[in-house]
């Protein structure tokens, strides 16, 4: 189905679609094994593709990216509406363990 919704044609013969595949397979199913509701899969997808993004359109290094996951991050579990992010249907340990993964 990610093939699909990926719209990847040539899977069989390009190694770019083979990885790029792998790597939204292995996330979309640690969300899962993680019970992430609908919502929250939606977002850690969104935040593993924003990252992929940095790498191969920005170059960035892990360490400016991993300020970007920090930045995106910043806020989860705050009550001030200042302060939570986009990503506040996730919880501290969501979050926590998001990191980790990522």
């Amino acid at each position: 189905k990610l093939e699909e919704f990926l719209n990847f044609k040539e899977l069989k013969a390009s190694m770019k679609e083979a990885v790029l595949l792998d790597y939204y397979t292995a996330a979309f199913w640690w969300a899962k094994e993680n019970n992430f509701s609908l919502l929250q899969l939606s977002g850690f997808m969104d935040l593993s593709n924003f990252l992929l993004e940095n790498l191969r359109d920005k170059h960035m290094t892990l360490g400016d990216n991993l300020k970007e996951l920090g930045r995106a991050m910043a806020g989860i579990g705050e009550t001030d509406s200042e302060r939570s992010g986009d990503l506040n249907f996730f919880s501290i340990e969501q979050a926590k363990a998001i990191i980790d993964y990522l």
